[in-house]
C-alpha cells in the first residue's frame, strides 16, 4: 500500500471492523452485518412504522394542514349554525303578522351570537345569492332612507331585512350620517364580503320614503319573490320619480304655514297675510340661493331675513298690528324640527356618532336663522323701532281658532314635507289633536310648556306609530308635520329679540327655553313610540332588547 492510498479516508465499515482505537461496548462485533434501510439515519422512535406495513396514504395530493383547515367533506353552505351560544340558540316568538321593522329590530338589538338561527330561505336567486349584487341593493335602500331623514336603528333595520330575504342571514349593517357600510362574512372559515357607500345629498320627500319601505316589505314578506333584477328596476322608478306637488304648491304652503303659526301666537287677519308674505319671500329667496349652489346654511340666513324685515317695516310704519307675531309665523316654516327629531332619536338609540351629527347640522341652521333675524332686528333698532319683547306675550284664548290654525299648520308642513295625499289627512289630525293636548294642560290647567309640549310630543308619536303600523309604512310623515304646532317659535323670536336689544342674559334664558322645548318635542316622540312597541304584541318584548349601561362608572 502506497502512501497516498494509506491518507484516503475508510468506510465505516472497516473502520468499526479494523479499527483497534474503537474500544465502545457499543461496537458492533466482527463479522456482524447490519442491514441499512437507507441513507437516512436509524429510525428509535417508538411511533416508527414496522417493516412491512405500509401506511395508507389520502386521496388527495395536498399535504396535511394545520388543526384549523376544513374537514374533508364539510360544506360551509350547507354546514350547521357557526355562531352557536354556549346556552344554545335562544327563540324569538315573532308572529308573522308582525312588521318587519319589529322582527329586524329584535335581532338588531342582540348580539350576534346570540341571534336566532336563519329562517327559511325564501328568496335565494338559482344558484345561490350574488353577494355583492345583494350588498349593492342593501346599500342603495338604506341610502334613500338616510337622506330622507330617517333615524339610523331603522335604516339599519332595513338593510338587514333586504339582505335576509335573499339569504344573507350572517349581515353586520353599519349607519353613519354620511356613510353606509355593511358586511357579510358567510362562515369563521370564509373571508368576509364588505361595501360601503357615502352619502352626499340629501333631500326631504316622504313620497320618495314611503316607496323604499314598500320595497322593502315586499322584499320581506314571505310569500312574494321579488328578484335582484325585479328590485333594481323598482329602485330606479323610485329615484326617478317627480315631486307630488308643484313648486308654486310649496312656496305657497310655506306662506300657510307661517300664517296659521302667526294665528297660533295671538295674530289676526293682517298679520297673517304679512307673515303669509314674507315667508313666501324667503322661499323663493332661499331657491334663489339653492340654484346658484350656496350652502343650506346661507340659504337658512337669507330666508329669515323677509320675515323679520316686514315685522320691522309694520313697526317703523306705526301700522297696529304685532309685529312679534309676523316675525314669529315665519320662523316656523324654518325651524329644523325634522332633523331635531331624528338627532335626539338617534341618541336615545345608541347612536352617538349619527346623533352628534345630526344635532351639530340642527345647530348650524339655527345659528343661520339667528344671524339673519339679528341683523335686520339689529338694523330696526337701531333707526327707532320699537320692538317690545311682551307684545305677543297675551296670547287670547281662542281655542277653536287654535287649533283650527295648527291643523292648517300641520297639513301645509305635510305638503313641504311632500308626503303622499293619502296621509295628509291623518297628520294633520294629529297636528290638532297635539295642540288640543298642549293648550289643555298649559293654558288651562296651568302647568309648564315644557311638560304640556312632552307630553303632546309623546301623543303625536303614539298616533304615529299605530298609523304607521296600520299601513306598514315608515312613521316619520305621521309625526314630523304633526309636531309642527309644537316648534317654540316664540322663544326663539324673543330670545334674538333680547338679545338685539342688548339684554344678553334675558336672550339666553329665552333661547334656553327653546332648546328645552325642543328636546322635549324629541324625546316625547322617540317615548312615544317606543311605549307602542312596549304594550303592542308584536312579538316577544323581552327579546327586544336595549344596550345596557353602568350606572355613571
Amino acid at each position: 500500500m502506497t502512501e497516498a492510498e494509506d491518507r484516503k479516508p475508510r468506510s465505516d465499515e472497516a473502520r468499526t471492523t479494523y479499527d483497534p482505537e474503537v474500544t465502545s461496548e457499543f461496537a458492533v462485533p466482527a463479522g456482524l452485518a447490519v442491514p441499512r434501510a437507507g441513507t437516512e439515519s436509524e429510525t428509535t422512535s417508538e411511533f416508527a412504522v414496522p417493516e412491512g406495513l405500509e401506511a395508507p396514504q389520502p386521496a388527495s395530493a395536498e399535504p396535511e394542514g394545520s388543526a384549523f383547515s376544513l374537514p374533508s367533506g364539510y360544506s360551509a353552505q350547507h354546514g350547521p349554525m357557526v355562531f352557536t351560544p354556549p346556552g344554545g340558540v335562544p327563540a324569538v316568538s315573532l308572529t308573522k303578522d308582525a312588521p318587519w321593522q319589529d322582527r329586524m329590530r329584535t335581532m338588531l338589538r342582540m348580539p350576534v351570537t346570540e341571534r336566532p338561527a336563519p329562517e327559511p330561505v325564501h328568496k335565494a336567486e338559482e344558484g345561490g345569492p350574488a353577494v355583492p349584487r345583494v350588498l349593492d341593493l342593501t346599500l342603495r335602500i338604506g341610502e334613500l332612507l338616510l337622506a330622507g331623514g330617517e333615524n339610523a336603528e331603522d335604516v339599519e333595520a332595513a338593510m338587514f331585512a333586504v339582505c335576509r330575504s335573499y339569504g344573507l342571514d350572517r349581515c353586520e349593517p353599519n349607519v353613519t350620517f354620511t356613510l353606509l357600510s355593511i358586511s357579510h362574512q358567510p362562515s369563521l372559515v370564509d373571508d368576509p364580503v364588505t361595501a360601503s357607500r357615502t352619502v352626499r345629498r340629501r333631500g326631504t320627500d316622504y313620497t320618495r320614503l314611503a316607496a323604499v319601505f314598500q320595497l322593502v316589505d315586499d322584499l320581506s314578506y314571505p310569500e312574494t319573490h321579488v328578484s335582484l333584477e325585479e328590485a333594481y328596476r323598482r329602485l330606479a322608478e323610485i329615484r326617478r320619480n317627480r315631486h307630488p306637488y308643484p313648486g308654486w304648491a310649496l312656496t305657497a304652503a310655506s306662506g300657510l304655514l307661517a300664517g296659521a303659526a302667526s294665528i297660533l301666537v295671538g295674530g289676526d287677519l293682517i298679520v297673517f297675510f304679512a307673515a303669509a308674505l314674507g315667508a313666501m319671500l324667503g322661499d323663493r329667496l332661499a331657491w334663489l340661493c339653492a340654484g346658484r349652489g350656496l350652502p343650506e346654511f346661507y340659504q337658512f340666513t337669507v330666508a329669515a331675513m323677509p320675515p323679520a324685515a316686514i315685522g320691522v317695516a309694520l313697526t317703523l310704519a306705526h301700522v297696529d298690528v304685532r309685529a312679534a307675531a309676523v316675525i314669529t309665523g315665519g320662523l316656523f316654516a324654518l325651524l329644523p324640527g325634522r332633523a331635531l327629531v331624528a338627532g335626539v332619536q338617534d341618541g336615545l338609540t345608541g347612536f352617538y356618532i349619527t346623533a352628534s351629527a345630526r344635532l351639530l347640522e340642527v345647530m348650524y341652521f339655527f345659528v343661520g336663522i339667528v344671524i339673519g333675524v339679528l341683523i335686520v332686528l339689529y338694523f330696526g333698532v337701531k333707526v327707532g323701532g320699537q320692538l317690545n319683547p311682551e307684545a305677543a306675550l297675551n296670547i287670547e284664548k281662542r281655542p277653536l281658532l287654535q287649533i283650527a290654525a295648527a291643523m292648517l299648520l300641520s297639513l301645509t308642513f305635510a305638503v313641504l314635507l311632500q308626503q303622499e295625499r293619502s296621509t295628509v289627512l291623518p297628520v294633520t289630525l294629529n297636528g290638532g289633536v297635539a295642540w288640543s293636548v298642549y293648550g289643555a294642560m298649559h293654558y288651562v290647567g296651568d302647568i309648564s310648556p315644557v311638560a304640556s309640549t312632552a307630553v303632546a310630543a309623546g301623543l303625536v308619536g303614539l298616533f304615529g306609530q299605530l298609523l304607521s303600523r296600520f299601513r306598514f309604512a315608515s312613521a316619520l310623515p305621521y309625526t314630523t308635520a304633526a309636531i309642527g304646532p309644537l316648534l317654540p317659535g316664540s322663544a326663539t323670536y324673543f330670545g334674538l329679540l333680547s338679545i338685539a336689544q342688548n339684554e344678553v342674559d334675558k336672550g339666553l334664558v329665552s333661547l334656553a327655553k327653546a332648546a328645552s322645548l325642543a328636546m322635549a318635542i324629541a324625546i316625547g316622540v322617540n317615548l312615544g313610540a317606543e311605549i307602542s312597541r312596549l304594550f303592542l304584541r308584536v312579538g316577544s318584548a323581552g327579546k327586544r332588547r336595549a344596550a345596557k349601561r353602568t350606572r355613571g362608572f
